[in-house]
């Protein structure tokens, strides 16, 4: 349908999307069934990236996205080696996309709990009873999204603002992942790296000072903080969750990330592994 050979395609990442790589330098992304709204807006969060000079993935121009057998298909130019984004690169990239004014195409407004009821539904591994309490988690988080303080000035923001997300490839910072782009508040960018040092230990105290003093703020010291930090982390854990249904080796840490969220192991910050 995009007119791209497929023969000798190989697979770079099988996960809830799938990556695979065509001759020629040509990265297809094949996303889930129903995201076909998710990969239309990507595609346009691409043209505009371009279009206003900030690095990220490129499209290839073709018509785009394609539907195959109920599932969005994109393609995009292949980057060279790349490697996760250190704080400061994360900060570059979040300023230089929050300081755009908010784009003239769709975008919708930011929903933090996206795929939240469906990761639990998936989530075979868990008790009913840890099940049940993350569902109550998630009708209290979203009562008190609906009523959050007053914060920075909406913007475009990523969505998934993680290193694994922005990332140094040949030796730059750049954009990937851009199918969680929206309208929103600035601030849910900058609490992925929040929790990455407050929550999981993934950042040391260095490296978040860093990053508030590349951006510019501390998101932390915003009273609507915990509100976005608890939504990251129940999408982190819910995350695990569904993926411990498939791959036993997750099984572990979904249960971690659970008692850590009721309080059965202690004190934040938790050593949790994988995904961050």
């Amino acid at each position: 349908m995009a007119g791209l050979n497929a023969a000798g395609a190989e697979p770079v990442r099988l996960a809830e999307n799938q990556i695979w790589r065509l001759p020629g330098r040509v990265i297809v992304r094949i996303a889930q069934s129903g995201q076909a709204t998710a990969a239309a807006r990507e595609v346009r969060v691409a043209r505009w990236l371009a279009q206003q000079g900030v690095p990220a993935v490129r499209l290839i121009d073709v018509e785009q996205p394609v539907q195959a057998q109920g599932r969005p298909v994109t393609f995009w130019k292949e980057l060279p080696p790349q490697e996760h984004g250190s704080p400061r690169d994360v900060a570059y990239l979040l300023r230089q996309l929050h300081a755009l004014p908010v784009p003239d195409i769709e975008l919708g407004y930011l929903n933090p709990f996206v795929r939240v009821t469906e990761r639990l539904e998936a989530a075979t591994t868990i008790s009913d009873d840890d099940r049940a309490w993350l569902r109550g988690l998630h009708r209290d988080l979203a009562a008190a999204w609906a009523d959050r303080p007053a914060g920075l000035p909406d913007r475009a923001v990523h969505g998934d603002a993680w290193p694994g997300n922005l990332v140094r490839a040949g030796g730059e910072p750049l954009m990937m992942d851009l199918e969680r782009f929206s309208v929103g508040p600035p601030e849910w960018d900058l609490v992925s790296t929040a929790v990455r040092a407050k929550t999981t230990g993934a950042a040391t105290s260095k490296e978040y000072a860093e990053f508030c003093e590349a951006y510019g703020f501390d998101v932390t010291e915003w009273e609507g903080y915990p509100i976005l930090a608890g939504a990251r982390e129940l999408r982190m854990t819910t995350y695990a969750a569904q993926h411990a249904a498939s791959n036993p080796e997750w099984a572990d840490q979904a249960q971690y990330r659970i008692d850590c969220l009721r309080g059965r192991s202690g004190p934040r910050p938790w050593s949790w592994k994988g995904i961050l």
